[in-house]
């Protein structure tokens, strides 16, 4: 994510957080076939912290979408 959390749009933040959730749900799919073959551990370790990479991205992204409620 090259831009700053300033610049970014809201129509740049949606499309970011589709193209995330679908890598994140591409990830997941691999990693299930990986754990149901005993693929490469290290392999397999590698794409689970990707995945909960890509989550907490997800959920950044995500926050910047709801405006802050007054207290």
């Amino acid at each position: 994510m090259l831009e700053t959390v300033d610049t970014m749009t809201l129509a740049d933040i949606s499309a970011r957080l589709a193209h995330l959730r679908q890598e994140h749900r591409a990830l997941d799919d691999q990693i299930q076939r990986m754990a149901a073959n005993g693929e490469d551990e290290l392999e397999f370790k590698r794409l689970k912290r990707r995945k909960l990479q890509l989550k907490d991205c997800i959920a950044k992204l995500e926050d910047m979408l709801i405006p802050d409620e007054p207290a």
